[in-house]
């Protein structure tokens, strides 16, 4: 029989850590006995493994006993790293370097992986991403950039899938990650089946909708800082990147290496990225029509706006407005 593991992180964990543990030994579980139903022979083992016998969540609200000790775990097939603490992830690197290692060591040996939400800080830390596409909760994102430079970061993305590594946006969306797994690893019809019992859409590949964007200012380039700080108090205007160079009496090519660096974005995407968050603050707060906004952050070209609007969003203006402001709708 096949194995998979969910690991109990002890220590630097909360109550995110245990949902996403006990939801996805609950989807798996389901999956086990859709298959026995359905006349095919069981396939996975599941267990809950870690470095305690027991771990205490959120002043001992919640109490999980792992099935086993990670040390009794000789070979598994797929392992899943739950959400942790990101505030004190170097802490809980430390608290959880044995759980580390042993991720590591069984990757080599053929595991396939998948972090949960901020897990992947702890994924990360292992080096098994470095050079690979990884996606974490939007929030943590910047975090994430900071810490592992050599992880290309798709803040975007639902879900991740290479070189037998998976990753996942975060929040609630973990369940998206497990339907997608279970496809993976028993079939697709299994899959459409957990994705009704569970009501999780299926298929959902983007975390866009839901960003709120952060204005990136974790970092030293006070000019930068400055230039950002700019964009923002005039959105309603088209700032190009010259002009902004020149503001800062710094040469074009190397003020878009600094922002680059800084901020994740060019000086082109934080533009349109702040406007375009403006713009969604507005529909939801608003019973402007699409044009209205739109000239109040400073696009002239209703294709245009549209155009970064579904790029940065994945909807189109008039439906996130619809979606996200039922007074608009009325």
């Amino acid at each position: 029989m096949k194995h998979i593991t969910i690991i109990v992180p002890d220590g630097q964990s909360n109550l995110s850590t245990v949902s996403c543990i006990v939801g996805a030994i609950d989807i798996l579980l389901e999956a086990n006995s859709y298959w026995k139903k359905n006349g095919k022979k069981e396939i996975y083992k599941i267990e809950l493994a870690g470095v305690s016998n027991k771990v205490n969540y959120h002043d001992g609200l919640v109490t999980l006993q792992p099935h086993i000790h990670i040390s009794s775990v000789n070979k598994t097939n797929l392992i899943i790293v739950p959400a942790s603490s990101v505030r004190s992830y170097k802490n809980a690197e430390k608290g959880n370097q044995l759980l580390i290692n042993w991720i590591e060591r069984q990757y080599k040996q053929g595991a396939e992986v998948a972090s949960i939400c901020s897990g992947a800080f702890m994924l990360a830390s292992t080096g098994m991403l470095d050079g690979r596409n990884c996606s974490t909760h939007w929030a943590y994102s910047e975090a994430f950039r900071t810490n592992f430079p050599k992880v290309n970061l798709q803040k975007d993305k639902l879900i991740t899938d290479e070189y037998g590594i998976y990753t996942n946006g975060g929040g609630y969306s973990f369940l998206n990650l497990m339907v997608y797994l279970v496809e993976k690893y028993y079939d697709r019809q299994t899959a459409i089946y957990i994705s009704k019992m569970f009501q999780v859409e299926i298929d959902r590949q983007s975390q866009s909708a839901f960003v709120i964007f952060s204005t990136q200012k974790n970092h030293d380039d006070e000019i930068i800082k400055q230039a950002q700080a700019y964009i923002e108090k005039n959105l309603h205007e088209k700032i190009s990147v010259e002009y902004l160079s020149s503001k800062f009496a710094v040469g074009r090519r190397h003020f878009d290496r600094r922002f680059i660096k800084a901020t994740g974005n060019t000086p082109v995407e934080y533009s349109q990225r702040v406007k375009i968050e403006s713009a969604k603050k507005a529909f939801e707060t608003t019973r402007k029509n699409v044009n209205e906004v739109m000239y109040e952050v400073g696009y002239s070209d209703v294709k245009a706006f549209r155009e970064v609007f579904r790029k940065i969003t994945g909807m189109s203006p008039l439906d996130y407005r619809n979606k996200y402001n039922k007074e608009a709708m009325v």
